[in-house]
């Protein structure tokens, strides 16, 4: 077995990304990121944090705006329309969980397609499933300036593809279609070389689709949901799934018994996470580049 160190490949992406961000401000433009926290949910005020201590690590400034969890949603509204119109911030994210009341998705056309680092803007979505041209390859889609992939989708494929694991004619699953799933899904075929599938996780005989996946992905937020029966021998498996615990975040996979027949799996924490926060700073700095002109 071996491990998918999602903080040693971020730190890769990283080094680049501070050059990168150096190189911006050389020319008098300064990324700038502003997350927006509601309310005091502990796992939301860790990814906060989180996107502070990258910030200031690469150079990208933060604007981190925190709002009370009481709110009403018009005022929320009007904060994100003022980030919107603000030239100083570039990229945009809404921390969640939000508080009850509060929908992510009544909120997603309020954050300025531009600066929608996350991709939730129906916009943006919409680029990730037309491409701007039929046949767009991921990495055209990747390459492209007017172009934000969801940071998460996005985290696994470049831990697939730096860790040199070849999807071509590979059978590639993913359990799950939600806000990751679906996205992950299509990513995977714009790669263009492997069979990809998608289900829920209450389908029907799960153990015997999941045993004929090459690449098993999983976001379904339950804990030690995958387990070691559902794996072939050799299958590369990358838990997406975030789960509470009083001893701590696991995924959704039982990684002490499932890391015994993958070729490659992704630990949590430590795997899928790193990767994203940084790829929300490398689209905020893609998203700088393309508001300054």
């Amino acid at each position: 077995m071996s491990k998918l160190d999602g903080n040693k490949i971020a730190e890769t992406y990283r080094e680049d990304l501070k050059e990168e961000v150096e190189r911006l401000k050389g020319e008098g433009l300064t990324p700038a990121i502003a997350p927006v926290l509601v309310g005091d949910d502990p796992g939301a005020k860790v990814y906060y944090r989180t996107k502070k201590k990258l910030a200031e690590k690469l150079g990208v400034e933060y604007k981190g705006v925190k709002l009370n969890g009481d709110l009403p949603k018009a005022e929320l509204v009007e904060n994100l329309r003022e980030l919107n119109q603000d030239p100083e911030v570039h990229g945009l994210f809404i921390e969640l969980p939000l508080p009850e009341g509060l929908d992510i998705g009544e909120l997603r056309t309020e954050i300025n397609p531009k600066k929608d680092v996350d991709c939730i803007n129906p916009v943006n979505s919409g680029k990730l499933l037309s491409g701007g041209a039929a046949r767009a390859s991921y990495e055209e889609l990747k390459n492209d300036p007017e172009v934000l992939l969801p940071a998460t989708p996005y985290a696994v494929m470049e831990i697939l593809k730096s860790s040199d694991i070849d999807l071509a004619g590979k059978e590639f699953m993913v359990v799950g279609g939600g806000a990751v799933g679906l996205p992950l899904s299509l990513l995977a075929l714009r790669e263009g070389y492997s069979t990809v599938s998608i289900t829920e996780y209450q389908a029907e005989n799960l153990p015997g689709k999941t045993r004929r996946a090459d690449i098993l992905c999983t976001s379904v937020g339950r804990k030690n949901f995958i387990t070691e029966d559902m794996v072939s021998e050799g299958t590369v498996v990358v838990d997406v799934g975030i789960n509470s615990t009083d001893s701590g975040i696991t995924g959704d996979v039982d990684y002490e018994n499932v890391n015994k027949k993958a070729s490659h799996i992704t630990p949590v924490p430590g795997g899928v996470g790193p990767m994203t926060t940084t790829l929300i700073m490398s689209n905020t700095v893609k998203a700088a580049k393309v508001l300054s002109k």
